[in-house]
């Protein structure tokens, strides 16, 4: 039974208490089941659960996210892993459901972002993803069931202190949101607009071809940016997000960003890297750092002494020309913007992580030199018409 008031750990920081959530008209649309979430912990979770939800409805398939920070690290949905993958997402093995594995996909997304995430998935928690969840560093997770095995699972971690949260499915938000900062209260009509493959038909490039594989990509970039802290740009390949550049003031920062982490996500699965001679007794945290170091051509003398002590030897690192070799096996990828491009330099960026599929608002004086810059790629962009910003 949801309650109209739940008090919270503490604030944005431990100094800030008391902290609440709580409804003036009703019920909560939230009962937490174990643990005792933060204020963070449920700003995460009631955006992670519009996320994942509008990704499932859509594209009728599981969803998942890792927040940190109230912006995904990575979403998914359920898409089958290869055997690469498996090895790079640390859950090679592992019998793992659709469910679980959406999961993996958004938690794989970028693994060094999603250390203490918060966990949002679409449908009901199984054991296979609860057994998935209890072995990650992970700070809470919101879904809209848990079956009894799974919750008993979830009870034990961290102590039992871990923060399990159950979503009312059926809870409607009022159609006006309300905040306040520094006791001026904002007031606007929620965001209700649903992304679906109405908002990919205004295509005005000379490749006019969207295979229904990137309008799924696309959909799953436009849907992680509608809850993403703008200014955000998203690069999606294989139903999930594979670099998220979220919160920056310039639009370029975005595309750098999500370009060296969908490089980054590349490049962890380059044989090398999966076949790292870890010892027996590194931790899957400090592997997954290691990995992190071992693609970095800038560590200081005294990390490469650390980094060093994690392997029963020390591994030739990959150079230049064979990261360029590996990277350009990276192609069909999907380039979705929350706000118009300003210049063409965000589309020559992500020329060079294998963009072949543009979403953006469009509205721009700069729209006709981002069409230029698509089509001197062969790319095809759609418009939407929809900005996504997200505050």
């Amino acid at each position: 039974m949801c309650a109209k008031e739940l008090q919270l750990k503490y604030g944005c920081n431990p100094h800030q208490k008391p902290a609440r959530i709580y409804d003036r008209e009703g019920s909560l649309p939230v009962e937490v089941l174990n643990g005792e979430p933060g204020y963070i912990n449920m700003l995460d979770a009631l955006n992670s659960w519009q996320l994942v939800n509008e990704l499932s409805s859509v594209l009728k398939l599981p969803a998942a996210a890792s927040f940190k920070h109230v912006s995904p690290a990575g979403a998914a949905v359920y898409v089958p892993l290869s055997d690469r993958l498996r090895e790079a997402y640390f859950v090679d093995g592992m019998e793992l459901s659709e469910l679980a594995i959406a999961y993996a996909r958004a938690r794989g997304a970028d693994r060094m972002s999603s250390f203490g995430d918060w966990v949002a998935l679409s449908d009901e928690v199984d054991v296979s993803v609860a057994k998935l969840l209890r072995r990650e560093v992970s700070d809470g997770v919101i879904a809209p069931a848990f079956e009894p095995e799974a919750l008993e699972i979830l009870r034990k971690k961290k102590g039992g202190k871990y923060p399990v949260v159950r979503i009312n499915t059926n809870y409607e938000p009022p159609y006006q949101e309300t905040r306040q900062v520094f006791g001026v209260s904002f007031e606007q009509r929620r965001n209700n607009l649903v992304m679906s493959y109405e908002h990919l038909n205004d295509i005005v490039t000379i490749n006019r071809e969207l295979p229904e594989t990137a309008q799924r990509d696309l959909i799953v970039g436009l849907v992680t940016l509608k809850y993403s802290q703008s200014n955000s740009v998203c690069l999606t390949y294989d139903g999930q997000v594979i670099g998220n550049g979220a919160g920056q003031q310039s639009r370029i920062h975005c595309t750098r960003l999500a370009s060296e982490k969908a490089v980054n996500w590349f490049l962890r699965q380059h044989p090398a890297a999966l076949d790292l001679p870890f010892r027996k007794k590194v931790k899957r945290p400090d592997k997954n750092n290691g990995v992190d170091q071992f693609l970095r051509d800038d560590l200081t003398p005294a990390e490469e002494r650390v980094w060093r002590e994690l392997f029963d030897f020390v591994p030739q690192r990959l150079s230049g020309d064979e990261k360029r070799k590996w990277l350009q096996g990276l192609d069909g990828v999907s380039l979705t913007s929350d706000g118009f491009f300003p210049f063409r330099d965000n589309i020559d960026r992500a020329s060079r992580c294998g963009v072949k599929y543009v979403a953006q608002p469009g509205g721009s004086i700069a729209d006709e030199g981002i069409i230029e810059a698509c089509n001197d790629y062969g790319m095809a962009m759609a418009i939407t018409g929809v900005r996504l910003f997200h505050h």
